[in-house]
């Protein structure tokens, strides 16, 4: 029915709607207001601008499992359904896909059906003559209402396009979070790992020092030794058993932290005791890539809060214009119930609405002004998250080489340790040296020991690190979906 008025007043309420909105529209006043914030691009961070726009990740999505651990693949893709951290990420994204939603529907004519059954008494004293003024009567009302907001100047559209940004940046927050969460339990599967390995080396300095003991006690029963030799013996037993059980703790401690990254207490009971020489090392290309800015979705999250205080900003000048509705009805109005639909009670109405703010004591300028002020922050928010990524991976880079490097070394200092704390032990045994030579190589092979297992631990998070840092493989989509829950590919 709509519709059918709307042909029927197509052109004259289309020159009036038009003739009213130009004339009107050079009433506005924006106040020179601007944002005076720069992107940075991908050749003021050192990156290649033509390479800077691709976005093949060199990172599998499942990353974790070259580490070839599936104890570690079971956890993560329990974290990664049950942890609660990461379900707030996604049903945020669902807000803000609602949000777009109704920001849409603004863009779309309206119709709302009417009905109103009231019964009245008029006034005596008022507009209504007798024999109405007075009396007593039912009436009733049966009408469609329809209206449809003509965005001439794009007020809905920028809406619109907002909420979409706005979107776009929840999907990828949401996929940033997933990403950090499998780093983050990789990471604590590795430092239960780390832990398992210290408590071995632990175990096994007990062990040493247990012989260690009974080798000079045999000596002190042959006469070769003195009380002194034993007593320091002894003494390096509960160091070495206070060790064990502080080790156990830290375990313990470790395991509720993978818990609550799983969202799942309980969730590392019964699972055997990770060491590290059961993760095999990822193999990743330690440089810094060109594309970078195309592979990370907090940077991707970052630039769609951009795209959205961008639109903010050309809504909030939209507001100084005036807003046309095409507005219309049609049904029944009657006195009394019975005539609602009878001949005559028929009424109906179209035309254009026009509202055009006038003074409204700076209101309008100081929503601008936020608005850019916001626009501002969004793209130093963003200029922040692309220089802490290009140092992220850049850091992740020289440690995974150092470590490299610092292992190699390791490895040729414990050997020569290992090699010097055997002949300490045999020249003692063989009286050709005294006890303290001992202590001291031991605590060399003890510190080496300890270090390479460090070391090793350090290499495999900075394995994970690295993975991270490069995106954790994720693949932005080409195009907008919002309503779909995924995210598009905002221009780097």
């Amino acid at each position: 029915m709509i519709q059918l008025l709307r042909d029927s007043a197509r052109r004259p309420v289309t020159a009036v709607a038009a003739a009213a909105a130009l004339f009107l529209a050079g009433c506005a006043d924006l106040g020179h207001i601007d944002s005076h914030a720069q992107l940075r691009d991908a050749a003021s961070l050192g990156l290649s601008a033509e390479a800077a726009e691709l976005t093949a990740p060199t990172v599998d999505s499942q990353w974790w499992l070259a580490f070839g651990n599936r104890q570690l693949d079971a956890l993560i893709d329990q974290a990664l359904q049950g942890n609660p951290n990461l379900q707030v990420a996604w049903a945020r994204l669902e807000r803000a896909q609602a949000v777009a939603g109704v920001a849409e529907s603004a863009r779309k004519p309206r119709l709302e059906g009417q009905l109103d059954l009231t019964r009245e008494k008029f006034s005596g004293n008022a507009i209504y003559p007798a024999p109405l003024g007075g009396s007593i009567h039912n009436l009733g009302t049966l009408q469609l209402n329809g209206s449809w907001e003509l965005d001439f100047f794009g007020k809905n559209r920028s809406a619109f396009e907002a909420a979409v940004g706005s979107a776009n940046a929840a999907a990828a927050d949401a996929e940033a979070s997933r990403v950090l969460l499998a780093s983050n339990v990789a990471r604590a599967y590795v430092q239960w790992a780390r832990l398992n390995e210290q408590l071995a080396v632990a175990r096994r300095t007990l062990t040493q020092r247990e012989e260690t003991l009974k080798l000079v006690r045999d000596r002190v029963s042959a006469g070769l030794d003195t009380r002194l030799e034993q007593y320091q013996s002894e003494g390096g037993l509960p160091q070495a058993r206070q060790q064990i059980e502080a080790l156990g703790e830290q375990i313990e401690i470790a395991q509720h932290a993978l818990d609550a990254l799983v969202g799942k207490p309980g969730a590392t009971n019964g699972l055997v005791p990770p060491m590290l020489a059961g993760l095999h090392p990822i193999a990743l290309q330690p440089t810094l890539p060109a594309n970078l800015l195309g592979r990370r979705a907090d940077i991707a999250a970052a630039r769609w809060r951009v795209e959205a205080a961008t639109q903010d900003v050309a809504n909030a000048k939209t507001q100084f214009y005036p807003n046309i509705n095409l507005i219309a009805f049609a049904g029944f109005s009657a006195i009394g119930f019975g005539n609602l639909t009878k001949a005559g009670s028929d009424q109906w109405g179209v035309g254009p609405a026009v509202r055009l703010p006038i003074f409204e004591g700076g209101r309008l300028r100081a929503n601008l002004r936020g608005r850019t002020a916001d626009l501002d922050n969004a793209i130093e928010s963003y200029n922040a998250a692309v220089l802490d990524a290009v140092r992220d991976v850049a850091d992740q880079v020289t440690s995974v080489q150092s470590v490299t490097r610092q292992q190699a070394e390791q490895v040729e200092s414990q050997r020569a340790a290992e090699a010097a704390y055997e002949i300490a032990v045999q020249r003692y045994g063989a009286g050709l040296g005294n006890y303290l030579d001992v202590l001291t190589a031991e605590n060399t092979v003890l510190a080496e020991r300890r270090q390479a297992v460090e070391l090793a631990a350090r290499a495999l998070e900075t394995q994970v690190g690295l993975a991270r840092a490069l995106g954790g493989g994720w693949q932005p989509q080409t195009e907008t979906t919002a309503a779909a829950g995924r995210p598009a590919t905002p221009h780097p």
